[in-house]
């Protein structure tokens, strides 16, 4: 792996033919080019962006792993933090994995532009990910998970309840992972997020969920893994409602505006995605060079072009592409904003006993 030196030697030109010979490359002036590895979810690194990045930085090249929350984790946790320069969990990721695993490192926020961040997201990231008075991450987009109807086929779908509603027989979807079972939880009237404290409480909430769950399989049409195949069920007609990523029904809006995200009444869930330094990055100048750099007004176009998603910066939702801030504006009053469910820290456990009921569900409806 190519690393920046500390400072530029002046490299005799024996030693520099030989480096170019054996591959290595040199950026201008003759030091050794950088690579900033980034680990991060698909679309937040999108070509044109890093293009422009490497253009404004010749001395670093970019390279790209997507994963999900879950695969971060598991990267990190079996290198104890190496491998990767700058990773992008959601916030409930890093606490728990972080007393548990070492992966992460303390960021330096005077490196970071934390003037041009909402301030209301960058406190919520703040308080999840600071352990010991160090800060672990910062936000960088954030969204919700809720649910989405055709309105002129199922107008009154509003609680996640509803996707079990003998109404909509046959004709409603969702995908079989932790963000079902804690919307159903609150529709069932309890807060799973309180239940952290107490795991034998959420092992009962999660019974309850389950069996209601599995009562449900007759209302599914197919149970979902990727946004593609839920985007083919709503366009088609083949369901009028199911559970969703907020992005996903924000690009169908574009392509039929009687489909629309319906924030759940109980709250939508929402997530913020950050940026974190892996325990044993080898390029956190970088690190910091991406974040400030993707920050900027005009990056944070190119990137909410790309993941749909609204930018943690001040006035994030005007950076938005005017397809994007169009569904937005049909999909969210200001007290579905108030009402949102932001996602709990994970305790210890807890993905355990929800894969476990995640298991239990799939056995018994073949999901």
């Amino acid at each position: 792996m190519r690393k920046k030196p500390a400072c530029i030697p002046s490299f005799p030109t024996l030693t520099a033919i030989a480096l170019v010979t054996a591959g290595i490359a040199l950026a201008p002036g003759g030091a050794q080019a950088e690579t900033l590895r980034l680990l991060t979810w698909g679309s937040y690194a999108p070509e044109a962006l890093i293009q422009k990045f490497e253009e404004k930085y010749p001395d670093i090249d970019v390279e790209v792993t997507f994963s999900n929350n879950e695969e971060m984790i598991a990267k990190l946790r079996a290198t104890g933090g190496a491998g990767f320069d700058l990773a992008q969990p959601s916030h409930d990721r890093i606490y728990a994995a972080q007393l548990e695993y070492d992966i992460y490192k303390p960021l330096d926020l005077s490196k970071i532009d934390t003037s041009v961040m909402e301030p209301s997201l960058l406190d919520g990231v703040k308080a999840n990910t600071t352990i010991e008075g160090e800060v672990y991450a910062v936000p960088h987009q954030w969204g919700t998970s809720g649910l989405m109807a055709d309105k002129t086929k199922a107008p009154n779908l509003k609680s996640w309840a509803d996707l079990c509603d003998p109404e909509y027989k046959g004709r409603t979807s969702m995908r079989l992972k932790r963000t079902i079972l804690l919307g159903t939880a609150f529709a069932m009237g309890e807060n799973p997020f309180e239940a952290y404290s107490d795991l034998e409480k959420y092992q009962q909430i999660l019974d309850q969920v389950a069996e209601k769950l599995i009562e449900c399989k007759g209302n599914i049409k197919a149970y979902w893994n990727a946004g593609d195949d839920l985007a083919a069920m709503m366009l088609s007609g083949e369901i009028v409602g199911s559970e969703t990523w907020d992005s996903t029904a924000y690009k169908l809006y574009n392509e039929n505006q009687n489909i629309v995200f319906v924030p759940p009444e109980t709250g939508a869930l929402a997530w913020i995605d950050t940026f974190a330094l892996p325990a044993k990055g080898k390029a956190d100048d970088a690190a910091y060079k991406w974040i400030n750099f993707v920050l900027q007004p005009e990056n944070v176009k190119m990137m909410s072009a790309s993941t749909g998603a609204i930018a943690a910066v001040k006035g994030g939702k005007d950076l938005l592409p005017d397809d994007k801030k169009a569904a937005v504006n049909a999909a969210f009053t200001e007290e579905d904003i108030a009402n949102l469910k932001f996602f709990a820290n994970i305790p210890p456990g807890v993905e355990d006993m929800e894969g476990r009921t995640l298991e239990k569900i799939k056995a018994a409806t073949g999901g």
